[in-house]
């Protein structure tokens, strides 16, 4: 039973999405006739991958390290204690993720800038939440974290009061510092209201797919029904005359 369903999990999550929807109904269709209707059950409720998702999933079912390397900066930025220890492993940090987003996006054409963030982003949250990190290789949508994971520095001791009661100003650069932030958060927002449509799309197309499917399953039981019903028939009808027959000769 596991074999079945860890073999379709890997071909379906690994292959391109494009092909996912017919794919998974001859996966199901082999377990049903493998005597597994359980197994073939729980095939046909994967779920597509968005083209983000596929492209994490692929890197990671095909190198074993890449999760282990995630899974061991995650560890040692939980165990991290002062800033200069924090400050590179969050170097490290970017480089990995910048190095493992190159390495998933090889051999696509022009990826657009989208899909580059999306996968940039779960990476990320990969390393910061163990949630995500435990659904590689079975993604169905990009991931984002929006914390920090549990890795912030611990804040500095407490500054001297300062001795003018006025506040300086605010330097313009500090001003243009947390403006480019405000926009920053718009455009994740607007990429995660992107994200949501698409994944909620893509689950459209998909259920629609297994409606489909079913139906045709339907069409193809009520047929064998009727045909059940029809030999059934000429059955009794036989077995009738056959009565009927040996009745007359009884007498």
């Amino acid at each position: 039973m596991g074999d079945l369903l860890a073999e379709a999990e890997a071909e379906l999550y690994t292959d391109d999405p494009d092909g996912f929807t017919a794919r998974r109904a001859e996966l199901a269709s082999r377990a049903r006739d493998a005597g597994e209707p359980a197994v073939a059950k729980k095939i046909t409720a994967l779920r597509k991958p968005t083209r983000s998702a596929w492209v994490v999933n692929r890197l990671v079912r095909s190198d074993p390290e890449v999760r282990s390397r995630l899974d061991g900066l995650a560890a040692d930025l939980r165990e991290a204690s002062g800033g200069g220890r924090l400050r590179e492993l969050t170097a490290a940090r970017a480089k990995l993720v910048d190095e493992l987003t190159r390495t998933a996006l090889e051999g696509l054409s022009a990826p657009p800038a989208g899909l580059r963030e999306e996968v940039t982003a779960t990476f990320d949250a990969a390393i910061a939440d163990p949630e995500v990190a435990a659904s590689l290789g079975i993604l169905v949508r990009a991931a984002r974290y929006a914390g920090f994971g549990g890795f912030a520095a611990a804040p500095p001791a407490a500054a001297p009061p300062p001795r003018k009661t006025k506040a300086p100003a605010e330097p313009a650069a500090e001003r243009e510092a947390r403006r480019q932030e405000k926009i920053r958060e718009a455009e994740r927002a607007v990429a995660d209201a992107d994200r949501d449509l698409e994944s909620a799309t893509a689950a459209e197309r998909d259920l629609e797919d297994s409606v489909r499917d079913l139906e045709a399953q339907l069409a193809d039981l009520r047929q064998r029904l009727a045909e059940a019903r029809r030999r059934s028939y000429r059955a009794e009808s036989r077995q009738q005359r056959a009565a009927g027959q040996l009745s007359r000769l009884k007498e």
